[in-house]
């Protein structure tokens, strides 16, 4: 992997008009003919892609035979952020197939969302399996391998049927084949790719036919961005307010977004900071053309340092 040193500044932060530092890392924007407009940095050196790997391994879900479709397949694909109704979901989902909490493998943890997180630890409530962002990804796997009389208790084997699956749909959209293995966050197998692989195959995503898997998982997305991400989260603002966008964050600052024409973008902040993801991704955006609506932009722009109660300064893009 390219040393910081090595990679140009995508942000600044400022705090009291000083700049106190950067955070750097790689781009990619795509043209609508997928050729590359613009690239910072190292974007064709692998990177652990992270949850923007998440439709690709929704599409392995389908691919294995489970008929989801609108907020359950968005669901298979998401980060979400353990509302009431993302945790309905998953029950549902579970118990469509004879499942239940019990035989999710997702480490026990607290909702993404700070303010679903604070609910549960005020209730009085733990950390939870369910609750982690990933248990709709993972329940659909699941229901996918009782459909198919599969092992359940080794979905997360790099070599069991489903990941088998994932590993074929990454290499197929993003034209690419990874050069290493590791583990996600939720314990799912992890392979490596490039932003421009990335920024790629969510082109082709949006790119294929309909019907398919790989467009069924974009359309179910871009239909019900809620439960990809959450109502107080970037990915649902952008694909609520931009008619047929994709978009996908990932843990370590790594996101996706393709564009109904064919444009996308694709980037990784090197030290994983996430206060510079929102600034990034709005100047991204801008720098492709895409026809954000400027309270949006904002939006994602917002992204204060607070000292002694106060905003005392900004993380702000700075390619």
């Amino acid at each position: 992997m390219p040393q910081p040193s090595a990679l140009p500044v995508l942000a600044d932060v400022i705090r009291s008009g000083f700049t106190e530092g950067h955070h750097r890392g790689s781009l990619v924007l795509l043209g609508t003919d997928g050729s590359v407009e613009l690239a910072l940095g190292t974007p064709d050196a692998p990177v652990f892609p992270r949850s923007c790997g998440k439709p690709f391994q929704a599409v392995a879900t389908l691919r294995a035979g489970l008929a989801l479709a609108g907020p359950q397949l968005a669901l298979a694909a998401s980060s979400h952020s353990a509302e009431a109704f993302h945790l309905a979901a998953v029950r549902e989902l579970l118990g469509s197939a004879g499942l239940t909490e019990a035989d999710l493998r997702t480490p026990a943890d607290l909702p993404l969302d700070e303010v679903e997180a604070e609910a549960v630890l005020a209730a009085g409530g733990q950390r939870a399996p369910i609750l982690m962002d990933c248990s709709g990804k993972h329940a659909g796997w699941l229901a996918a391998c009782v459909a198919n009389g599969w092992d359940t208790a080794t979905y997360l084997d790099p070599e069991h049927p489903i990941q088998r699956l994932v590993l074929a749909a990454l290499v197929e959209f993003t034209g690419e084949t990874p050069t290493a293995l590791g583990t996600d966050g939720c314990g799912a197998p992890l392979w490596t790719v490039s932003l421009t692989g990335l920024a790629r195959g969510y082109r082709a995503l949006l790119a294929a036919e309909p019907g398919t898997p790989g467009r069924l998982v974009a359309d179910a997305m871009r239909a019900h961005p809620e439960y990809v991400a959450g109502t107080r989260r970037a990915d649902t603002w952008l694909m609520r307010a931009v008619p047929g966008l994709l978009a996908k964050m990932g843990a370590e600052a790594v996101q996706a977004v393709a564009l109904a024409d064919g444009r996308a973008l694709a980037f990784k902040i090197d030290d994983g900071a996430e206060r510079a993801r929102g600034p990034v991704l709005a100047e991204a955006l801008r720098r492709l053309g895409a026809d954000v609506p400027a309270e949006t932009l904002a939006r994602l722009d917002d992204s204060p340092l607070h000292g002694g109660g106060a905003v005392v300064g900004a993380t702000r893009a700075a390619f």
